[in-house]
């Protein structure tokens, strides 16, 4: 008995230093990608999710002229918040990958969603270990629809373990400055940014998630806050923006990816809601 129980607590303590150090590792991971001492390589893999031959077409069509936009809204904001990095990110366009990614589940038990989480990161690996190119500090895969066919798609996500996002967009070139947005969107998830919009309406969250909280009119807003997600025009309205010139991080946001070190007026600027 006693040396199972040796044994047992001998397993948990080796399980333990496993756990530490990659909690370590994706600590200092973090630390090292929001330094903003030197660009971030996002790499974008397309992928087809609906065996269409115009969505093939459209990703064949694709480079990385498309999404620039991204490079000067981030380049844009960095020099906002006075960081002293002239491009913070640079974008390549990856070969397409052929499998889609695994679902998310529908059970939000943490154990079915942290098996899931380690078979998203393992399919990731084995989906772009051959590509060419040094491995990226982001991979986001870009899962491209028919609007023709669906007109909404699945929620996208993007994780700060592993730094990576699956982004549900649409092969249009009408929709590729809203899809730049989403994509935007994805992406400072995987540097530690939450969403800030409540999950029941998509209505952004006051403060937090709005671009000019402190403005004299509070509706409506100019831009859509990044994390927040819409354009607030009412207590109960919001649109989504066009572009990403519409577009603004908010403080609470580029603290939590490090663009500033403290909140000026935290406790209101941190709340989840009025009340």
């Amino acid at each position: 008995m006693a040396k199972g129980n040796f044994v047992r607590s001998l397993r948990q303590l080796i399980l333990l230093a496993v756990l530490l150090i990659v909690a370590g590792g994706s600590y200092l991971n973090r630390i090292r990608s929001t330094s903003w001492e030197e660009p971030l390589w996002v790499t974008l893999y397309p992928i087809i999710a609906d065996g269409q031959q115009v969505t093939s077409d459209y990703i064949d069509t694709l480079t990385t002229q498309q999404f620039i936009a991204i490079e000067r809204f981030m380049e844009q904001e960095t020099h906002r918040y006075g960081v002293s990095i002239d491009r913070p990110i640079r974008i390549d366009v990856g070969l397409p990958i052929a499998e889609l990614p695994p679902e998310p589940p529908k059970s939000r038990n943490p154990i079915t969603v942290a098996l899931w989480s380690a078979r998203l990161r393992w399919w990731a690996h084995q989906a772009t270990k051959n590509q060419p190119g040094a491995t990226p500090n982001i991979r986001l895969f870009l899962v491209y629809h028919d609007p023709e066919i669906r007109s909404r798609v699945p929620h996208s996500l993007g994780m700060q373990k592993g730094m990576l996002g699956v982004v549900h967009v649409f092969s249009s070139r009408e929709m590729q400055e809203k899809n730049n947005v989403v994509i935007a969107h994805e992406m400072l998830h995987t540097l530690g940014a939450t969403d800030k919009y409540a999950a029941d309406s998509n209505l952004p969250l006051y403060p937090a998630g709005y671009a000019e909280p402190d403005s004299t009119n509070r509706y409506p807003q100019k831009y859509a806050e990044i994390m927040g997600g819409r354009i607030p025009l009412s207590v109960t309205e919001a649109v989504m923006p066009d572009n990403l010139r519409q577009v603004r991080v908010g403080a609470p946001t580029a603290l939590e990816i490090r663009w500033i070190e403290a909140l000026e007026n935290e406790p209101a600027l941190l709340r989840k809601a009025d009340g």
